[in-house]
Order: C-alpha cells, then sequence, then structure tokens
C-alpha cells in the first residue's frame, strides 16, 4: 500500500504489528525520506474506557549550511491520544484544525526560529 500526499509517494516498506514505516520518494541508502505511522490500542480500566494513541513521524535528511556536518535529519512527529467514546466529527474537528495550524506562518516560524510567543 502507498500514501500520497503534497504529490509524493509513500510506499510501505516495513510493516509490523502495530505500525507501518513508508519510504519516501527522495529514500535512499544514504538518506532518509521516511514516514512511520504507529498506534497503542486503549487499555480500559474498570472506571476509564481508556485512550487510543496514534504517532505519525516524518524523517528527512537535509543539506545543512554553516553547520559542523554537511546533513542531518530533520524530524517532524505528531502524537494523538483520543478518549474511547469521541465523536467522529470532533476528530475530524480536530485534526482540520491541527492541519491548519501547521500551514500557518506562525507554526513555521516556531518549528524554524523555535519562538514559541507570538
Amino acid at each position: 500500500m502507498s500514501l500520497v500526499f503534497n504529490t509524493k509517494t509513500f510506499t510501505a516498506d516495513r510493516i509490523g504489528q502495530d505500525s507501518v514505516g513508508y519510504n519516501g520518494p527522495a529514500h535512499t541508502l544514504s538518506s532518509m525520506d521516511d514516514l512511520q505511522v504507529s498506534r497503542v490500542y486503549p487499555k480500559p480500566t474498570v472506571t476509564f474506557s481508556g485512550v487510543g494513541r496514534n504517532a505519525v513521524k516524518l524523517t528527512r535528511t537535509l543539506a545543512l549550511t554553516g553547520a559542523l556536518t554537511i546533513t542531518g535529519n530533520a524530524i517532524l512527529q505528531i502524537n494523538a491520544s483520543i478518549p474511547v467514546g469521541a465523536a467522529s466529527a470532533d476528530i475530524d474537528a480536530l485534526v482540520n484544525d491541527m492541519a491548519a495550524y501547521l500551514a500557518t506562518a506562525d507554526a513555521k516560524t516556531a518549528i524554524k526560529a523555535l519562538q514559541v510567543n507570538f
């Protein structure tokens, strides 16, 4: 199975019980372009239904300028923790809001300049 977004195709390469690793179009023996999708099923107790957890991690090797090395790996990871029983529409709204935030100049400034106060 493949994932396609931003005109890039990521192809399943490492399939585990609760995770799948995908190779992106720039993946080579010496350069990473990897997407990892993983999950943890809820662990209910007698008083709580639990939360489902999901993580998506994108790792890409970048050329560096003005650094001590010529390349380095950049990682962007999103972790989700959703309580059992959450409405599908509420989850959609949560994901849509995060996706919209990540596309803003503020999010890019936070990542590029390590700025957290706007």
